[in-house]
């Protein structure tokens, strides 16, 4: 069986509706996460997404705890700082076996990286075709089949830009809470407030909730601040735009293998008060997204 007519599942209207009018992957409810804690990584597309998951697993990692970050991205550039290469994906290993999972080994698709986190790219359908739900849920169910979720604390799907359709939305479905990565401008909030519309559809139906926003690459976050008081939203984390955080990338390490800094030294405990205070449980917001007119409305100077 080739990738082209690979089974996709048919996308069908949810019994149990997440939002008006909702059409949407269903997900095989016998595959579950398990005890693990599971955080999905939102935001616009270049965010900074997969330096925030890459960062957050490492904090987690020094924390003790068992990581694994799925990537959810055709481009399986989420986990490279941790693993230092790009890896395969679970759809690349799958075709090489004609689609027989059964022939996997573990090592095929998992990756150790940086202070042992484990790494899986999942990878999408080839461009145009196919659903990112089916690739989600198929990655899912490799790592229950060869109990590598048995063992693991903390899970994190770094997920592909801020495509909020019912397949990408797929992780939403796992996770405990959900955090969004923005900036301090217009573009990256008006897709935050879609990534909230869409986690509170989920939020109908399954465990996860909001966990709060992440502000990434900005010296000053008012205009976030406005928008998440008017929703009821809060900051989780902020991360400034330095240079130390883009050499970082180029280098392929985490930030906490990066030369020691006073700045360096101020986002790495950053990123551990954050690890820890979702390790704790973190909080959750009911929040109401805007309406588009209101947010160009409400952004900007007066």
């Amino acid at each position: 069986m080739t990738i082209e007519t690979l089974p996709f599942p048919t996308v069908k209207r949810n019994k149990r509706l997440d939002g008006e009018g909702s059409v949407q992957v269903e997900l095989d409810p016998q595959v579950k996460i398990g005890n693990a804690k599971v955080f999905a990584i939102y935001g616009k597309g270049g965010i900074g997404k997969s330096t925030t998951s890459s960062n957050l697993s490492a904090a987690f990692s020094k924390m003790g705890k068992r990581v694994l970050q799925i990537g959810c991205d055709p481009k399986h550039d989420s986990t490279f700082t941790l693993t230092k290469k790009m890896l395969p994906t679970v759809i690349d290993v799958l075709e090489t076996v004609d689609f027989h999972a059964e022939e996997l080994r573990v090592e095929d698709f998992v990756f150790k990286g940086y202070n042992g986190v484990m790494c899986v790219e999942a990878g999408g359908p080839p461009a145009g075709t196919g659903c990112g739900g089916y690739v989600v849920g198929q990655t899912v169910k490799l790592l229950k089949e060869h109990h590598l979720l048995e063992d693991t604390d903390v899970v994190i799907f770094d997920v592909l830009g801020d495509v909020v359709c019912g397949g990408f939305a797929a992780p939403l479905q796992h996770a405990d809470r959900a955090l969004i990565v923005t900036a301090n401008d217009f573009d990256s909030i008006f897709a935050m407030n879609r990534i909230v519309q869409a986690i509170g559809a989920k939020a109908k139906n399954y465990n996860v909730r909001l966990g709060g926003v992440i502000a990434n690459r900005s010296a000053a976050t008012d205009q976030i601040d406005k928008y998440n008081n008017r929703i009821g939203l809060e900051l989780a984390a902020h991360f400034p735009d330095l240079d130390v955080i883009r050499r970082s990338r180029l280098k392929k390490s985490t930030l906490f293998e990066m030369e020691h800094s006073p700045e360096l030294e101020a986002v790495q405990n950053e990123y551990m008060r954050l690890a820890a205070d979702l390790w704790l449980g973190g909080k959750s917001y009911s929040a109401v997204p805007m309406k588009d007119r209101d947010i160009f409305d409400l952004l900007g100077f007066d």
